[in-house]
């Protein structure tokens, strides 16, 4: 078996430069309507926006690993990074790790891709991590660095990486091509052709022991950035995490030959998508802060409780839809006091219903 790093015109990728033309248009275009709709939030509103989508990132890129993490204590400790105020709550290493890194990268997206930076985000991610032996700097050990699933007396290997010896002048190649092949450089790239090539490229080398494919979607983050001249808040680990079988799938397949064309289509309507779901989230938090301000000092403590559950479900509210034995297992409330609440509820307009009897479901009412 020959890996895309073995072939002797590594790492010289093919692709269909002009096929691209019309998703990097799309792309332009909707970072446009990202920017205005951002443009309409107040200072405050605009922090917890940011807050919100860097906290859902943080949690869906270290799910696509196994990792699963509190989101409110991401959130917690996001606050913490943009100096806001937070509560006290106790906040594991693995999440102050990954919500530092969001933080760092959100902040310098600007700056050039250097060696000490990449150290520096792995060094964040593996904090309290007691199984890698080499932190924040590149692998060391003699073992190939393989991905392998099934059986452990008969693996199926499904990429191996260069041996460890070869990772330090790779990354070399890699940190130069990233910055000359942003805007201003010598080899200008456009944003979705250069996000998609840089990151199968990173993955490739796995230069790391541990968080390669968080470190991998904080580049692809970055460099989009940059294409774009501001952070893209991008909803990109969020919907990876929705299909990553197909996600592996893909990079299994490319990391095979250096002709990508496959690879970069995929990847750029996976962004293409990502930023579709970032607007989706704008306009859902949109949605929630004119609810609270139609209904503020309106709702019991209770009924609080419960509408704050619901906006926690995001998007796609509870599963199923929000039922009187939902109300109260949140509110630990009688069925009697959950049955009038929601009945007050739907009469104030801030819950519709449908069914009857057993079947009946509840939902918000959002402002369009």
């Amino acid at each position: 078996m020959q890996w895309n790093w073995q072939h002797a015109d590594w790492p010289n990728f093919s692709y269909d430069a002009e096929s691209m033309a019309p998703l990097e248009q799309r792309f332009l275009q909707s970072s446009g309507e990202v920017i205005g709709a951002v443009r309409h939030f107040s200072e405050d509103d605009s922090s917890q926006l940011r807050i919100e989508l860097l906290s859902d990132e943080a949690v869906k890129t270290s799910e696509i690993e196994g990792e699963f993490l509190d989101r409110a204590s991401v959130q917690a400790s996001l606050r913490r990074q943009f100096g806001l105020n937070t509560d006290n709550r106790p906040v594991r290493p693995q999440e102050r790790g990954i919500a530092e890194m969001m933080a760092n990268v959100y902040k310098n997206w600007f700056g050039p891709l250097h060696q000490g930076e990449l150290f520096h985000w792995h060094s964040m991610l593996m904090a309290g991590n007691r199984y890698v032996e080499t932190i924040g700097s590149y692998r060391r050990h003699d073992d190939p660095m393989q991905i392998v699933s099934g059986r452990l007396d008969k693996p199926t290997i499904h990429f191996e990486a260069p041996p460890s010896r070869q990772v330090a002048p790779e990354m070399v190649l890699f940190v130069d091509w990233f910055n000359q092949s942003r805007p201003g450089g010598r080899a200008t790239l456009p944003a979705l052709t250069r996000a998609a090539i840089g990151h199968l490229y990173f993955e490739t080398i796995h230069p790391f022991e541990d968080g390669n494919g968080r470190i991998g979607r904080a580049l692809a983050e970055k460099s989009l950035a940059q294409n774009i001249g501001q952070p893209s808040l991008i909803s990109l680990a969020f919907t990876i995490e929705r299909d990553r079988k197909a996600y592996y799938s893909e990079l299994e397949r490319h990391q095979r030959k250096l002709d990508i064309a496959g690879w970069i289509i995929y990847f750029s309507e996976t962004i293409l998508e990502a930023q579709q779901a970032t607007i989706d989230r704008i306009a859902f938090f949109l949605q929630k802060a004119r609810f609270y301000d139609r209904f503020r000092g309106r709702l019991n403590e209770r009924q609080e409780k419960v509408i704050a559950r619901i906006f926690r479900e995001g998007i796609a509210g509870f599963k199923g839809g929000l039922s009187a034995e939902n109300y109260i297992s949140i509110t630990a409330t009688s069925r009697a006091t959950a049955t009038r609440d929601l009945q007050q509820l739907v009469e104030m307009g801030a819950l519709t219903r449908t069914g009857e009897r057993r079947h009946t479901r509840y939902a918000l009412q959002l402002p369009k």
